[in-house]
């Protein structure tokens, strides 16, 4: 195994930014503080000294930026820069359909109930098995002895006849 210097080590970090921005990303689930710690790592290889023997240099430095967002994280915890979450829950605005929205809703429903009923059985019984029941295409077929394409296609058919029908109705 050959000496790594923390030059060689600056410069993987420049050749692989992005793709260890990405994965720091994914694990911290922050791109800001991933990116900063990568950053971090930078300032942190402009040494002098020699670092020895590194058996996996990306790693080397995945783990390094980790830790210190790690740190970061901790850090910030520890000091109370942490926003209270009744400030957070405060801002976000409520989701929930009003009166009208939950009358329409209703509506809605039932004109999906009437359009459903109003299908011919076995097409009825093949949306309910995949939209609402989420089985697989292959075992609807076997259950109906029809091909995949068939189940594809009553499956096309019944969604088409709901729509028009709540198009009229509602």
């Amino acid at each position: 195994m050959s000496e790594t210097t923390w030059a060689s080590l600056r410069q993987l970090l420049v050749d692989r930014y992005y793709d260890l921005r990405d994965r720091l990303t994914r694990r911290l689930g922050s791109a800001e503080l991933a990116s900063e710690a990568l950053h971090e790592v930078y300032l942190r290889l402009n040494r002098t000294d020699n670092p020895g023997s590194v058996s996996s240099p990306a790693a080397y430095l995945f783990k390094a930026a980790y830790n210190i967002a790690s740190d970061r994280r901790r850090t910030e915890y520890r000091r109370g820069h942490q926003v209270p979450i009744d400030a957070v829950l405060h801002d976000i605005p409520d989701q929930r359909p009003g009166p009208d929205g939950i009358s329409e809703a209703k509506i809605e429903l039932a004109a999906l109930t009437e359009a459903l009923l109003a299908l011919p059985p076995r097409q009825r019984a093949i949306l309910i098995a995949a939209r609402f029941e989420q089985i697989p295409r292959a075992e609807i077929a076997k259950r109906y002895k029809i091909s995949r394409r068939q189940v594809q296609f009553e499956l096309q058919r019944a969604l088409e006849a709901c729509k028009d029908y709540i198009d009229k109705n509602v």
